[in-house]
């Protein structure tokens, strides 16, 4: 993103009082926009789409309409969608074995795995079995070890959005203390990693955190991330504080009663139109990346 498109991002989303609504969509189409010519240029080389490939197993309601935004978001940048709808009494092995179809075609540049699966699925067995190469929303144990040591795996899509909403609006991240809210495998841990790596000072909060609100008000930045409304309140806040709602709730809720604390803070993400957004466009990106490598190879 040019600098000058930066400045008025930011310019459109001061409020009067000063604070920054981190608006999520209005980012992502900027950087969509930008998808859609290197997407141009892969064709014009290879006189080949890349796809990127969804699997669903089952119908929950909700993996359905993520599905459908995420094929969308494909054919709004030129990508192909691939939606592979497999039963809901898939097993296991049959995952893993249409995994490994996918990781050996060669117009699949980005594989995902819809969450959550069935319960009678292995998630994180089928979620290592995915090529890391195609591992474009972060959720193989191989991709996270690299970023995790400084490498360059894909990251997780949703912790990747939120850095990147930070570091777009101007957010500091360095020196600053963040408090996230929840330890899921594809949010909250990958999410603290992240913000370690920007030289963060970060603590993980979970079930088992002693006062809670204490911990969150000595947070400069509160991401939260456990997926239940309005679970954060607005006295547990430190005024100024930047809050990032990655919570979506029935009736457009997030995890952060951002009615209430919102006003306390200097910056936040609203729901909708915040985060998820950004988790669907870092999803875009890293197929992109994933093509391109191939085109270079």
């Amino acid at each position: 993103m040019t600098g000058s498109e930066r400045q008025a991002l930011i310019e459109s989303a001061t409020t009067q009082n000063g604070q920054l609504i981190l608006n999520g969509k209005a980012l992502a189409a900027i950087i969509e926009a930008e998808l859609k010519a290197r997407v141009s240029a892969i064709i014009e080389k290879t006189g080949r789409t890349p796809a990127l490939a969804t699997i669903i197993v089952g119908e929950n309601p909700a993996s359905v309409t993520y599905v459908r935004m995420k094929g969308r978001a494909c054919e709004r940048i030129g990508l192909e969608p691939r939606r592979i709808a497999l039963p809901e009494e898939t097993t296991t092995e049959e995952l893993l074995a249409k995994i490994r179809e996918l990781n050996a075609d060669p117009e699949v540049c980005g594989i995902l795995l819809q969450h959550p699966a069935p319960k009678q699925i292995d998630e994180n067995r089928c979620f290592n079995e995915i090529d890391p190469e195609k591992d474009v929303d972060g959720v193989n144990a191989q991709s996270y070890g690299n970023v995790a040591l400084g490498g360059n795996g894909f990251v997780a899509a949703t912790p990747g959005g939120i850095i990147r909403i930070l570091k777009e609006y101007g957010i500091q991240i360095e020196g600053k203390e963040a408090v996230v809210i929840g330890r899921s495998r594809i949010l909250g841990k990958p999410a603290a990693m992240l913000l370690l790596r920007e030289n963060a000072t970060v603590t993980v909060t979970h079930t088992k955190t002693a006062d809670l609100p204490q911990v969150v008000r000595r947070a400069d930045i509160v991401v939260a991330c456990v997926g239940k409304p309005e679970f954060v309140k607005a006295e547990w806040i430190k005024p100024g504080a930047v809050l990032i709602d990655a919570g979506y709730n029935a009736g457009n809720v997030g995890d952060i009663d951002l009615k209430n604390a919102a006003p306390l803070a200097s910056a936040y993400t609203p729901v909708p139109g915040g985060v998820g957004p950004m988790t669907i466009c870092t999803l875009m990106e890293q197929t992109v990346k994933a093509a391109e490598k191939r085109l270079e190879n």
